[in-house]
């Protein structure tokens, strides 16, 4: 395989560096080894939380350039995840464990049960735009959280940020936390509104996610290594084919992140994803600072 093809990330060795991300898809069992089957780099979880902040029906509404939805967090209890976690670690499935709390402490004490039963890596799901009990993303913030899971936990973790204020010290200060790697983007503040009711979709401004950010993504992760930032970065935000996920290597990202695409034929369209990307880098060099393990 070449350079572009397999590539190590958070201590894990990946075949390819195309991800599925966290999102409702990777609530369900089924999917996650589907995914994994079909061939996925790795599979991202859905976010865990120690317990339920919300009883909200969880919803999707599809837009021109992408999707909405208004998820947070697993309404899986911890207990049932790590009974999940512990066979995929038996089956050396190639997971990466979407977490978040309330508090640094909280999260920190997940991490440490989460380690209890796997190796996986994790990813820190801090940044979420629409979730109620989150305060202004700040590097302060950032750290807090970065450090204490550090703290308790010999687990290679990314922080997961979104695009917006002072993101270069919110990178700067997920690094000074621990952190091995940054994903990015979360998804984006976004608003539409029903046609027919004249109401907005999904009750209020949510999540956005879709092909309309990527040039934003792309700018920002070309942008951080402009200015010297060397930590892998996992890229995320409006994959659909295989080119999508090549553009992010070339603007410096390390893996590729797809989730909004998979609402869509799903399993299909993952397999039809990797594969494009393997036509499209078969013949091609490596890219630049692609050439050794991370």
């Amino acid at each position: 395989m070449d350079q572009l093809t397999t590539t190590s990330l958070l201590n894990l060795r990946l075949n390819n560096p195309v991800i599925v991300g966290s999102g409702l898809l990777t609530d369900r069992e089924k999917l996650i080894r589907q995914f994994a089957d079909i061939g996925a780099g790795a599979v991202i979880t859905k976010t865990l939380y120690p317990a339920p902040i919300d009883t909200h029906d969880e919803n999707i509404y599809h837009i021109g350039s992408g999707m909405l939805n208004n998820t947070t967090y697993s309404k899986r209890p911890v207990d049932q995840w790590l009974l999940m976690l512990k066979a995929f670690a038996e089956e050396n499935l190639s997971l990466i464990v979407s977490v978040h709390a309330k508090t640094p402490a909280a999260l920190a004490a997940m991490a440490g049960q989460i380690a209890s039963v796997t190796d996986a890596p994790l990813e820190l799901g801090i940044s979420c735009p629409h979730d109620i009990t989150a305060d202004e993303d700040t590097p302060d913030r950032v750290y807090r959280y970065a450090d204490a899971v550090r703290r308790h936990t010999d687990a290679p973790f990314s922080v997961k940020l979104a695009l917006g204020d002072e993101l270069v010290n919110r990178v700067e200060a997920a690094v000074a936390g621990g952190a091995q790697a940054i994903t990015l983007s979360d998804t984006l503040s976004g608003l539409a509104f029903d046609r027919v009711t004249r109401q907005p979709a999904l009750g209020g401004p949510c999540g956005y996610s879709g092909a309309g950010i990527k040039p934003f993504v792309l700018a920002a992760i070309y942008r951080l290594r402009e200015k010297g930032i060397t930590l892998p970065i996992l890229g995320s935000g409006g994959v659909q084919n295989g080119g999508d996920v090549l553009d992010y290597l070339l603007a410096g990202a390390n893996a590729v992140q797809v989730y909004t695409a998979l609402h869509y034929k799903c399993g299909k369209t993952l397999k039809r994803i990797i594969d494009e990307y393997r036509s499209i880098t078969g013949a091609m060099p490596a890219v630049p600072g692609q050439e050794e393990d991370i």
